[in-house]
């Protein structure tokens, strides 16, 4: 299990495959700040909710200054599904090895009615132009969580 990352430690690199097409990475970002959200899974009611919170806010990110991604360990397969099903304008990484939400210490322990098992934990990181993390939520519950995020976005700016 990896570290905790924390405000002011530099962000890992990464990149993965992600909708529409192509490839994202931390590079990709240089000069942007970067709202990078880690969520469970595709399709489920968690989920779907904060995918849709940030794709239905994204233009209010971008006139801010912010881009945003959201990463699941779900294939491109289902997360081409996902974005169609709810029509999602956000774009989506696919980290099916695990190593991006290990980076970002977010693959962790949970339990679920007693039972124990490992899974991603809903966090979002506040990504400084500099590849600085700025902010950290962890343990995220939707509701509010977007605007949240976008009023910390601005503030930053």
């Amino acid at each position: 299990m990896s570290q905790q990352l924390a405000a002011g430690d530099p962000a890992p690199a990464f990149q993965l495959p992600a909708t529409p097409r192509g490839a994202a990475s931390l590079d990709d970002y240089a000069g942007k700040t970067l709202i990078l959200f880690f969520y469970p899974k595709d399709d489920t009611d968690a989920c779907t909710r904060e995918a849709v919170a940030f794709s239905g806010m994204q233009s209010r990110f971008r006139r801010g200054g912010a881009d945003l991604l959201g990463i699941s360990r779900d294939s491109m397969a289902d997360h081409k599904t996902f974005t169609a099903k709810h029509g999602l304008k956000v774009r989506l990484g696919s980290d099916e090895d695990g190593q991006v939400c290990d980076a970002f210490g977010v693959w962790r322990e949970k339990q679920l009615y007693g039972n124990r098992f490992m899974g991603i934990v809903r966090s979002t990181f506040l990504i400084g132009p500099d590849s600085v993390i700025q902010q950290v939520w962890r343990n995220v519950r939707v509701p509010g969580h977007a605007e949240t995020v976008l009023r910390a976005a601005a503030s930053f700016r």
